[in-house]
């Protein structure tokens, strides 16, 4: 338990980092007024993809989780400890230290959310749409009907954790985001946007989502309009559902496949 004060750290800055670079993509395309409105979605995917890069570079220490939905599957594959062995920073898993990940994973998405919004400020004063001011912080999908929402973040999620997971199982490498190297994990995302990006808008992440939707709740952003708490609950429980399961059917169906 010493170096879970590094781990949280780490998983806070990083998750912040993530946060301030992804959700900026997306002020810079949907905010009138930037020099990337109208950008387009595929710039939201790689946006989003060097957001996840840089933030698994900076939480090394921690095995850049920056999700609460990474950090839930490596629990059902029975990862016995979170952190870097490289860096000395192993803690044990227990109900403490994947608190402290996932709490560490919110505060930090708030934070980077908050940084967006100090970056973007006069442009959210011009923006006239509510949604759009909306939808920088948080997902909403293009199709609302709740059900088939969470069936495709189940999807998209099952895909990020299964993914990385696999590639703890080569030779020489141990499972989480860190240990699947950064640049692999930033076009996993990207791809994963690409794909299956389209109905919600891919949350993937529940920190990613939750964090800043409370951050537009509290934020005096002019004229910004509800926060669609109706929504809120799916980019929560589908990635959570999502890891879960990839988390317990890597242990099945990796060592026969690999």
């Amino acid at each position: 338990m010493d170096n879970i004060g590094v781990d949280f750290l780490s998983e806070l800055v990083g998750t912040a980092l993530l946060v301030l670079l992804g959700t900026g993509v997306v002020a810079n395309v949907a905010l009138i007024k930037t020099k990337g409105f109208n950008g387009g979605f595929l710039m939201v995917n790689f946006g989003w993809g060097i957001a996840v890069f840089s933030g698994v570079v900076v939480a090394y220490n921690s095995g850049a989780h920056l999700n609460p939905a990474v950090t839930l599957g490596l629990v059902a594959n029975g990862a016995p400890a979170f952190g870097s062995a490289a860096a000395h920073t192993l803690v044990p898993v227990n109900f403490v230290t994947v608190l402290l990940y996932i709490l560490a994973q919110l505060i930090g998405a708030f934070i980077g959310a908050v940084f967006t919004w100090l970056a973007y400020r006069q442009h959210f004063d011009e923006e006239p749409e509510p949604a759009n001011k909306l939808g920088v912080f948080s997902t909403g999908p293009a199709i609302r009907s709740y059900g088939w929402n969470l069936v495709t973040e189940v999807i998209g999620t099952f895909v990020l954790v299964f993914v990385v997971i696999a590639f703890g199982h080569q030779p020489g490498q141990a499972a989480g985001l860190a240990a699947l190297g950064a640049l692999p994990v930033a076009l996993l995302v990207t791809g994963i946007g690409a794909s299956l990006g389209g109905p919600t808008g891919y949350a993937i992440n529940p920190a990613r989502d939750l964090g800043p939707r409370i951050a537009h709740a509290v934020l005096p952003i002019k004229g910004k309009g509800s926060s669609d708490w109706s929504y809120s609950w799916v980019p929560v429980v589908g990635p959570i559902i999502g890891g879960l399961i990839a988390g317990w059917l890597a242990l099945v169906l990796l060592p026969l496949i690999k």
